[in-house]
């Protein structure tokens, strides 16, 4: 499964869209904010008592409401059950300290999102060629 953490509903679509282009079939999981996706991941909240499909990785837009994708990422490295997915920031920071503090928190990669919707789309697409050719490690 693949969980996108992106306040935007359109970058979202767009998202999903142009990894399903790139030839992905894993089942892709959005949620608008990092509160959601760690109650998600954690069995919390709404989603107590609900069978979690283990993620292969986490696509993290870093400026959304109510919890932001420095934190999510934070908290997730520093929870042993799930330390272990990687993460791939794609966000519109190109900011090097917020680059350099992502790598520093554990991202795996950061890949800033092209501002132009073409440039969007095809940076996504060549992103889920990339994702189809990776093995993951599994959930503690």
């Amino acid at each position: 499964m693949i969980i996108i953490v992106e306040d935007d509903p359109g970058h979202s679509k767009l998202i999903e869209k142009n990894l399903r282009r790139s030839g992905l079939e894993n089942p892709i999981k959005a949620f608008a904010n990092g509160q959601l996706a760690l109650d998600y991941l954690q069995g919390l909240g709404d989603f107590t008592g609900q069978p979690l499909s283990q993620p292969a990785l986490l696509l993290l837009d870093l400026n959304m409401p109510v919890m932001n994708g420095v934190e999510l990422l934070r908290l997730l490295k520093q929870d042993p059950k799930l330390q272990d997915i990687p993460v791939i920031v794609l966000t519109s920071t190109d900011d090097q300290r917020e680059i350099d503090e992502c790598y520093s928190l554990g991202a795996n990669l950061y890949v800033p999102k092209p501002v132009e919707f073409d440039l969007f789309s095809e940076a996504v697409r060549k992103l889920g060629l990339m994702i189809g050719l990776i093995s993951v490690p599994s959930i503690k």
